[in-house]
């Protein structure tokens, strides 16, 4: 077997690794599909019982409709709004067993690590003939698998930030892990045992949060003595809680005014300016310490600090990534949340991902390493691109198109952090996104 006539790797079967073997199906390539779950759309499956704030308009790739389409796959509702169980049930799995797709599926498959055959990071002569070896695991068995080029949508959710602060691990943090959930409960179902009845802080102030907090909120009505915290970085609520109506996702736009009602009825005690530092036991109960101020005594914590890509595996890759957000060196200005904190990004695809690494490409939600706002239809746009580009179709990965619903509100902070501007709406006079001022250091550009 020649390296033309490898697969193309796709590492992850959720909503974008998939949306990418759609993609190279519609060329006609051998698309290899990599998910360390048990299914498709395993993470996605972690937090089937949210509702996405997206509806199904914005949540299935064209590609991948048009391969169901022809199936005769029944299209939900565009204005619907699916759970996280809707998505896999009603769309990844049908896409999945079709048979253009379902045989080059390996589940339970993880990659531990990415290089070139017979080549380590340092060699460069020859390199980009040689195929891709990914060292995979399956079953507790070891084996390596070639491929022509490699797309690594493997996601951020099995990594997820540390309570501290500092972006370590808090003091202690290890070992409270048993009354530590990182990400999103189903405190209304399988969970409610865990939660009702309890004292309970939550850590984080994004939509995850909002979903975790107004489902307590819920619990507390049929479970009166349960006693909710929650800690945020910020000083101030602000602009926290979004656009209100002026979000263009109307269900988005919801989830903030019920937030911030809930905040405005009391029904929960908010701590604000507080970094964790530090998690002990004491006779009360488990203690979260800041700088200089304990937090009330909890029986479980809710950690909803965001996610981070992990790397480890890529360390014989040769990578651009951004020294602050960790996202492909290009891309990480339009998205830096230290610059603003938009959920619209401009159009991008191949050129914006591309890597030292001829034919490797991080895609999805990793391609944002640390930054929150990605939306599904950024991913769909990156692979569509992506994918062109791994198939000559130049003009195809330059014309990249991608309108995302507006949130109604975006702050843009300048190199002091002193003020603040609208990057959707402000001056034209603007430095252009690929300068900054000093490393590091970015200033803001007109992001919409």
């Amino acid at each position: 077997m020649t390296r033309e006539t490898l697969p193309v790797a796709v590492i992850g079967a959720g909503p974008v690794g998939l949306a990418a073997v759609a993609h190279l199906v519609l060329k006609g390539e051998t698309p290899l599909i990599l998910e360390a779950g048990p299914e498709v759309g395993a993470s996605v499956r972690k937090w089937g019982h949210v509702r996405i704030f997206s509806p199904w308009q914005h949540d299935v790739d064209t590609a991948s409709a048009a391969l169901l389409a022809a199936s005769g796959w029944k299209r939900p509702p565009d204005a619907e709004l699916p759970t996280g169980h809707d998505l896999v049930d009603r769309y990844l799995r049908p896409l999945a067993d079709l048979p253009a797709i379902r045989p080059y599926l390996r589940l339970d498959t993880r990659v531990r690590s990415v290089s070139r055959r017979g080549l380590d990071r340092t060699k460069t002569q020859g390199r980009e003939e040689r195929p891709f070896v990914l060292r995979v695991e399956s079953g507790g068995v070891e084996s390596d698998v070639l491929a022509r080029a490699v797309i690594d949508a493997s996601g951020t959710y099995e990594t997820p930030n540390p309570l501290g602060a500092s972006g370590l691990p808090a003091i202690g943090e290890a070992a409270h892990a048993d009354r530590i959930f990182y990400g999103i409960p189903d405190v209304l179902g399988v969970d409610r045992a865990r939660y009702a009845h309890r004292r309970v802080l939550v850590v984080g102030s994004g939509h995850s949060a909002f979903n975790v907090l107004l489902d307590l909120a819920s619990l507390i009505d049929h479970a009166p003595d349960t006693v909710v915290h929650w800690a945020i970085r910020r000083e101030t609520m602000g602009d926290l809680f979004g656009g209100g109506t002026s979000d263009q996702l109307e269900e988005r736009g919801r989830l903030g005014q019920r937030m911030k009602d809930l905040v405005a009825r009391g029904a929960l005690h908010v701590h604000a300016g507080f970094h964790t530092r530090g998690v002990t036991t004491t006779a009360a109960g488990i203690v979260v310490r800041g700088d200089g101020v304990d937090l009330p005594a909890v029986d479980e914590i809710i950690a909803t600090t965001g996610f981070r890509p992990d790397t480890d595996m890529l360390r014989e890759m040769r990578l651009h990534l951004d020294a602050i957000v960790e996202s492909p060196s290009a891309l990480a200005p339009l998205i830096d949340p230290n610059l603003h904190s938009c959920g619209t990004v401009p159009p991008h695809g191949a050129e914006e991902l591309r890597q030292p690494e001829k034919d490797f490409y991080i895609v999805g939600m990793k391609s944002y390493g640390r930054a929150p706002t990605f939306l599904m239809l950024t991913g769909y746009e990156q692979v569509r691109s992506v994918v062109c580009a791994l198939t000559g179709d130049e003009k195809g990965a330059r014309e990249v198109k991608l309108v995302l619903p507006e949130t109604g509100v975006c702050s843009t902070a300048w190199v002091t952090g002193a003020a603040e501007s609208s990057c959707c709406g402000g001056s034209n006079d603007v430095v252009p996104v690929a300068l900054s001022l000093t490393p590091g250091v970015r200033r803001p550009a007109g992001c919409c």
